[in-house]
């Protein structure tokens, strides 16, 4: 059976120490001043009163991509597995896939001059069997990653445990990303 990867962040374990940018940072070279994956900090409230949320920005991976769309070249594609990854060979910095990217999470590499993006870590590390680097740094198992059709995997188990919530689903792309949404703090709804 083909693999179904899928993330899953969970907003309650999460506090926000931004170790996963950084190991993004390390695992794939991304210059200062530009990330692939950043966890983004809302404060809200008054002291004692306050709720503090932890929303992760990078690729949400689309099932539906529009990024792979629009691209001219075939540079923006999906892997057998259904990961959109960028083949800098083939890009010629159009910026078509980041206009079309409704999730903004792309980018032009100062350095390569191709667009750029969160890959799950796919040629470095998924594709040998590796979780992505900012799973394999999380102190506190926030990230979830793995094989969604294989039922003793961790991803699995915490998809059937709990409620999960896509970016932007109204859109209809359908993330592979999905997150836990934070349920501490006061509630401002």
């Amino acid at each position: 059976m083909k693999k179904k990867y899928r993330m899953i962040h969970d907003e309650n374990l999460c506090i926000g120490c931004q170790a996963c940018s950084v190991a993004c940072r390390s695992e794939n070279k991304v210059p200062d001043d530009l990330f692939r994956l950043q966890v983004r900090v809302k404060t809200e409230g008054v002291f004692p009163d306050l709720r503090m949320d932890m929303k992760r920005h990078s690729c949400v991976m689309c099932e539906d991509t529009p990024c792979v769309t629009v691209c001219p070249t075939g540079a923006s594609f999906k892997t057998e597995d259904g990961l959109v990854q960028v083949d800098p060979k083939l890009c010629v910095s159009c910026k078509y896939c980041i206009v079309a990217c409704p999730y903004e999470a792309r980018f032009i590499n100062p350095v390569t001059k191709n667009a750029d993006k969160c890959t799950f870590c796919y040629s470095n590390r998924v594709s040998k069997g590796q979780d992505p680097a900012c799973v394999t740094v999380c102190p506190t198992d926030a990230l979830v990653f793995g094989d969604i059709n294989d039922t003793t995997s961790e991803v699995y188990k915490k998809a059937k445990e709990s409620t999960l919530v896509y970016p932007k689903a109204h859109l209809g792309t359908k993330p592979k990303l999905a997150f836990v949404p934070n349920k501490k703090g006061v509630s401002y709804e």
